[in-house]
C-alpha cells in the first residue's frame, strides 16, 4: 500500500482524494516512536523530493517532513528553499527539523535569496532561535530595504539571547535600521532573559530604555521590566 501511496503522490495535487496518500500518513503516525521506521519513511520522502513531482506534492512531502525529517532531509530541503516558489514549504520543515544542519541551511540560503523569500528565511532563523543565526542576521539591521531591517530585527529579538541584544543595541546606538523595530526587539530580548532567570542582563537592556530619548510607552516598558527585574533580584 506504501508503494501505491508514493507512485500516486508523483501526480497529486490538493484537487486529490487524500484516500491515495492515507498510506504515507499512517506510515508517519506509525513513526512517531519508532527510529527505524521514521528512517524509512524519512528516505522515501527525500528520494521522492529528488524526483520529478507536481509542486503540491514537494509541499506535501515537505509538510511530511516536519515531523519525520532529520539532517539527512536537509540537502533536499536546501534545493528548495532558495526557490520563490517552493521556499515556504521548505523553510517550514527547516525551522522544525532539531538538527544543527537545518539552521546552517536556512543561513546559507541568505545569500542566494530576495525580497520576501528571504524575509521569509530571515523569520524562520529567528524562530530556530540558534545563536548562530545572531552574526548574519546582525548584519542585516544595515540593509538598504526596510522590510529586510525589519525581519532581522524581529529575528534577533525571537532569539532573544544576550548576544542578540548586544547586536541589536549597537544597531540602536548608531542608528542603524527601523528605531521602532529595533526598541521592540530589545524588549522582546530582555523579557526572554528575565524568562531564562537571567534578570541581570535583562535588567540591563531596560535601563538603555528608560531614557527620555525614547518614546513614553517604551519608557512605561522598560520600568516595568525594571521592577520585575528587581523582584527576581530580591
Amino acid at each position: 500500500m506504501l508503494d501505491a501511496a508514493f507512485e500516486a503522490l508523483k501526480t497529486f495535487d490538493w484537487g486529490t482524494d487524500l484516500a491515495v496518500v492515507a498510506p504515507i500518513e499512517d506510515a508517519a503516525t506509525a513513526a512517531h516512536d519508532k527510529p527505524e521506521l521514521r528512517r524509512d519513511l524519512e528516505n522515501r520522502l527525500i528520494a521522492a523530493l529528488n524526483g520529478k513531482l507536481t509542486r503540491d506534492a514537494q509541499d506535501y512531502i515537505c509538510r511530511k517532513l516536519t515531523t519525520v525529517g532529520s539532517a539527512e532531509a536537509v540537502p533536499a530541503l536546501s534545493v528548495l528553499v532558495v526557490k520563490p516558489e517552493h521556499s515556504h514549504m521548505a523553510r517550514f520543515a527547516l525551522e522544525r527539523i532539531t538538527a544543527a544542519e537545518a539552521g546552517h541551511a536556512l543561513r546559507g540560503a541568505l545569500a542566494y535569496v530576495t525580497g520576501i523569500t528571504k524575509i521569509g528565511v530571515i523569520s524562520s532563523l529567528g524562530a530556530r532561535r540558534e545563536t548562530a543565526s545572531v552574526a548574519p542576521l546582525g548584519k542585516l539591521l544595515a540593509d538598504p530595504d526596510p522590510a529586510i531591517a525589519r525581519a532581522a530585527a524581529l529575528a534577533l529579538g525571537a532569539i532573544g539571547n544576550s548576544e542578540s541584544a548586544a547586536a541589536l543595541q549597537s544597531a540602536l546606538q548608531s542608528s542603524t535600521g527601523s528605531l521602532p523595530q529595533l526598541v521592540d526587539a530589545l524588549l522582546s530580548c530582555a523579557e526572554s532573559l528575565l524568562t531564562s532567570n537571567k534578570p541581570a542582563d535583562a535588567n540591563s537592556i531596560y535601563k538603555t530604555l528608560t531614557s527620555d530619548n525614547h518614546p513614553r510607552l517604551v519608557r512605561l516598558a522598560a520600568t516595568r521590566g525594571l521592577l520585575a527585574c528587581a523582584s527576581k533580584q530580591a
